[in-house]
């Protein structure tokens, strides 16, 4: 039996051989090259296991990445705000020495007398303080001065010490008259030659004028004096220095600081009382509350402030009123300290008997010690510290 050829001249049976064993290279060929996935595999698309895979890898270092990420967040807080209160600092700093220069050089243009101790000063190199205590004075209260050196201020060498050891400085504040060259101010001449205590500023002197004086004041020691507190004083209160020091100490850390005996009470429109207020109508029935005026004390920055902006701040009949006035709308510290506010024996002496001595005595019915130049030696030898407790405190 033969094979048939076809109409190509091809056998047939070759035909069939090429056929079948083209069928089974085939199958052979396919079976190799091509694996068929798994069924998980096929379930689930690229992206979706590419976010799974993600995850999977997430829970397993999520807290670590998480406590990782904090901690650097937390670092980066610190920092920020390391940053921010060195450059207040350092702003603060130019700021004070600019109005230092600017304070000086007002001083010597219009021939303010300047203490001979400081006239060559620079606002670089300069002894630090810790405060400076500004003693309010008129041209007739030479009497009221003599009471306050015979009692709770240091005299002569003592005073100069005062300065060096512990970083005080007192001085009597007081202006010129509107006389210049005149018996008062002559007087005022002779009494600083024999003294060496006052702080002369430029300022026509008069009772309505002082939240001008207050003002002043506060320009004229920042620029004058490196200190922490710069603190204003009644010639009527009685001052324990030691006490006083140990408290404002407690703050010198804190930048912006107001320090007295918080008050408020009613804004007073009729003009035939003491403290009538003529802008009552701009504080309504109460004051806010503010430092009484007999003694407060404000820090560096406060000072400075208020020697920057001193010819825009307004000025109050009541110079307490003007001094809160100036501060409240400032991000400041209102410490109300109770110690500064005592009335004089038997009040003082009662509590310096426990153990909480008095900073400041004076008499509310008379805003100071009533006759204080007849009384000021008996409120001494009742509430007034020792002079070694002011020696040994350490500030």
């Amino acid at each position: 039996m033969s094979w048939r050829r076809g109409d190509g001249g091809v056998a047939r049976r070759w035909v069939l051989l090429l056929c079948t064993g083209s069928f089974f290279l085939g199958l052979l060929f396919t079976d190799r090259m091509w694996t068929l996935p798994e069924v998980t595999e096929v379930a689930r698309p690229n992206g979706r296991r590419e976010k799974e895979d993600e995850l999977t890898a997430g829970d397993c270092n999520s807290a670590k990445v998480n406590v990782k990420r904090d901690y650097r967040e937390i670092l980066q807080t610190q920092d920020t705000h390391h940053a921010v209160w060195t450059l207040d600092k350092t702003i603060a700093k130019l700021e004070t020495e600019l109005s230092a220069a600017r304070t000086l050089q007002e001083s010597f243009l219009n021939g303010s007398p300047v203490s001979e101790g400081h006239k060559g000063s620079d606002s670089t190199g300069r002894q630090k303080y810790l405060m400076v205590i500004g003693i309010n004075t008129a041209f007739s209260s030479r009497q009221r001065r003599d009471s306050i050196r015979n009692t709770w201020m240091p005299q002569g060498i003592k005073r100069r010490k005062l300065e060096e050891e512990k970083g005080i400085v007192i001085r009597f504040v007081i202006g010129h008259s509107a006389i210049s060259g005149g018996i008062v101010e002559r007087a005022i001449k002779a009494e600083e030659r024999k003294h060496g205590d006052f702080m002369r500023i430029d300022h026509v002197e008069g009772y309505l004028e002082l939240s001008g004086k207050t003002k002043t004041y506060f320009a004229t020691a920042v620029s004058l004096w490196d200190a922490d507190f710069y603190v204003k004083v009644d010639d009527d209160v009685h001052v324990n220095i030691a006490t006083l020091g140990q408290i404002l100490s407690n703050h010198v850390k804190k930048p912006r600081v107001y320090i007295g005996c918080m008050k408020s009470g009613p804004v007073l429109s009729d003009k035939d009382v003491r403290y009538y207020e003529p802008e009552h109508w701009k504080f309504g029935d109460q004051y806010f509350r503010h430092a009484t005026g007999q003694l407060y004390a404000i820090s560096k920055d406060l000072a400075t402030y208020i020697s920057i902006n001193k010819r825009v701040l307004h000025k109050y009949i009541n110079e307490d009123v003007s001094l809160g006035a100036w501060l409240i709308g400032l991000d400041v510290e209102h410490i109300d300290e109770r110690r500064l506010c005592c009335g004089t024996p038997p009040d003082c002496e009662w509590k310096a008997q426990a153990g909480n001595t008095c900073a400041v005595s004076f008499d509310w019915k008379c805003s100071g010690i009533c006759d204080s130049v007849e009384n000021m030696q008996w409120v001494q030898n009742r509430c007034g510290e020792s002079e070694k407790s002011l020696w040994i405190s350490s500030f």
